[in-house]
């Protein structure tokens, strides 16, 4: 009973986790719309005065809402995370009658993550922790760039990048992939409401900021 307890708990936050994806990214994208100030764009003028041509107290609202979205899934992973460490533990796994956790995650071990789908409304504990967690997601993106002109779009999850995937000194490592890149096709796999998708994105020169033309918002 521990292990189907554990496992409903650990699908219902996965629910929620799903949720507060959805709302975080329908904020980043009002924000980043164009004429809108962005994620942490200036709300004043070259005056000091609140800039007129924005709406600033729904602004500010949205970042913080933001914020909290930010928080509480921070805290949600970190709970789903335990859970999962639990469920595959050798002895609860053996234990769990009718779940067969252990062997599931068994036999997807040897399927690539790349070729894992991933519904929203999925509820298989061995799909969400086989595929790679992602570690940033596309927070802003330029309209002609590399990135849109590739396939990416704002909101997606980037779980692999080139050879960078998650873990330590992430920005910097996605700064030298790109640069070393340069005019070359970086294999990227990304998650895109709750479906991995695998891309091809080409660093290189445009009359943007930098080879990408957008941001990545590390998780």
């Amino acid at each position: 009973m521990v292990g189907t307890n554990l496992k409903a708990e650990t699908s219902s936050l996965m629910d929620k986790r799903s949720l507060l994806e959805s709302e975080m990214n329908s904020i980043i994208a009002r924000l980043s719309q164009p004429g809108a100030p962005g994620l942490s764009g200036n709300l004043l003028d070259s005056e000091g005065f609140p800039r007129s041509d924005i709406d600033v107290p729904v602004v500010r609202a949205e970042r913080r809402r933001l914020a909290e979205l930010r928080n509480d899934y921070t805290e949600i992973t970190k709970k789903i995370d335990q859970n999962v460490q639990i469920l595959l533990s050798p002895r609860l796994g053996k234990n769990i009658s009718g779940i067969h956790t252990s062997s599931t995650v068994e036999a997807v071990a040897s399927t690539p993550s790349q070729n894992v789908p991933l519904s929203p409304s999925s509820n298989s504990m061995a799909v969400d922790v086989l595929v790679s967690r992602p570690f940033a997601v596309v927070d802003e993106i330029s309209d002609a760039s590399p990135a849109v002109e590739d396939g990416l779009q704002l909101g997606d999850q980037i779980l692999k990048f080139g050879n960078v995937e998650v873990g330590e000194n992430l920005l910097p490592r996605l700064a030298s992939e790109s640069q070393s890149n340069m005019g070359q096709a970086v294999p990227v796999i990304i998650m895109r409401q709750g479906t991995v998708i695998n891309l091809t994105i080409t660093p290189r020169t445009w009359p943007g900021r930098g080879l990408l033309g957008c941001h990545f918002r590390i998780l």
